[in-house]
C-alpha cells in the first residue's frame, strides 16, 4: 500500500507569463522544493495532477516554483489554491504530526495521560494537544516514542 500523502504546501497564485507560481509552503523541509521533487497537486474541486520541480527561489516569505509543463500564465493559473501533496520523507528520530495525533501519552511510570488530538504550533516548542483540550505538553518533554505510544518526563504539576 502506497504511503498517505501529507501537505506540504499551497499554490497561492500565478506569477509572471511563464508557469511560475507563487508556494507557501507549510513544511520545515525545503528539499519538498527541489529539483525534480515530485508532488500530487490537489486542485480545490478534488482533480489530483501530479508535479515535478524543474526550479525553486524563495521570494518574500514564499517560493517561486516552476512545475514541468506548466509553461504560461493560464497553466498556472490551473493550479490556484491547490494543495500540495507529498510523501512522507524517512527521517530516523524525527517526530512528525501525522504519526503524533491518536497516539497515547504516558509518563515514564506508565501513568496515561490522555490522547494526542492537535499538535499546536508555538515558538519554544511545539504542543501536544490531548485530548479534551485541558493539557498542552511541550514536545520538549517527549523521551521516547514508537506508533501509537509517546513518553513525556514533564515537571510535576504539568497534570494537575
Amino acid at each position: 500500500m502506497p504511503p498517505e500523502l501529507l501537505e506540504v504546501g499551497t499554490v497561492v497564485r500565478p506569477h509572471g507569463l511563464r508557469g511560475e507560481v507563487v508556494v507557501a509552503l507549510v513544511t520545515n523541509r525545503p528539499e519538498r522544493l527541489a529539483h525534480g521533487a515530485r508532488l500530487t497537486a490537489r486542485a480545490p474541486a478534488g482533480a489530483e495532477r501530479e508535479l515535478e520541480v524543474e526550479a525553486a527561489r524563495p521570494f518574500q516569505q514564499r517560493h517561486l516554483v516552476r512545475f514541468r509543463g506548466v509553461e504560461s500564465r493560464e497553466a498556472a493559473e490551473e493550479l490556484r489554491n491547490s494543495v500540495l501533496l507529498a510523501a512522507p520523507l524517512a527521517d530516523a528520530g524525527a517526530l512528525f504530526v501525522h504519526e503524533l495525533i491518536g497516539a497515547h501519552v504516558v509518563e515514564p511510570d506508565g501513568t496515561e495521560r490522555g490522547v494526542v488530538t492537535a499538535v499546536e504550533a508555538n515558538p519554544a516548542s511545539d504542543l501536544l494537544v490531548l485530548d479534551g483540550g485541558r493539557h498542552l505538553v511541550p514536545l520538549s518533554f517527549v523521551t521516547a516514542h514508537s506508533p501509537g505510544r509517546i513518553v513525556v518526563d514533564v515537571p510535576a504539576g504539568l497534570f494537575e
